[in-house]
């Protein structure tokens, strides 16, 4: 494919232009969709950052728990599963949130909560000291562990996200 050449044709739809995607274009993808939380796990792993920060970690899989928002269309929980273990993203992908429930680690909060964090307004850690996240886990280890959690909000923090609210 020519990198100079548009992926889609432009033109007119529905009486408003159509932006020309080229090669190389990022489309933005919705967040907590099954597609941003699989470009997810594959931004984990390409990150050098997390796999140093994480190289100890054998603590099992970490759940978060979006919760539901109807007036955005999130009619029920939505969990993201990361499988972490020793640097590595093992799986992510989206849970029930009975699924996330059974991590040995589950960070949840509300969407507004959750985009402050991509956004990186809002530590994850310091988000859960000041209750706007809630953990089920171990604090003591997750706290030993603020590097990797650093590294997961980087991780985020590369993709094209698009927020159901705006």
């Amino acid at each position: 494919m020519d990198p100079g050449r548009p992926v889609a044709s432009g033109g007119r739809h529905g009486g408003r232009a159509v932006p020309r995607l080229r090669a190389g274009d990022r489309v933005s993808v919705a967040f907590p969709s099954p597609e941003w939380v699989s470009a997810y796990g594959t931004a984990i792993n390409a990150s050098d950052g997390y796999r140093a920060a994480s190289l100890a970690w054998t603590h099992g899989a970490v759940a978060l728990v979006v919760n539901p928002q109807p007036e955005i269309g999130i009619t029920e929980a939505v969990g993201i599963w990361l499988d972490l273990e020793r640097g590595t993203c093992r799986e992510a992908k989206v849970v029930s949130q009975g699924e996330a429930e059974r991590a040995a680690f589950v960070i949840a909060g509300d969407y507004a909560q959750w985009k402050r964090v991509i956004r990186k307004e809002l530590g994850p850690i310091a988000g859960i000291m000041q209750r706007k996240l809630t953990l089920k886990g171990s604090l003591p280890i997750v706290v030993r562990f603020v590097k990797s959690a650093e590294q997961l909000v980087e991780a985020a923090t590369t993709l094209p996200t698009r927020f159901l609210d705006e």
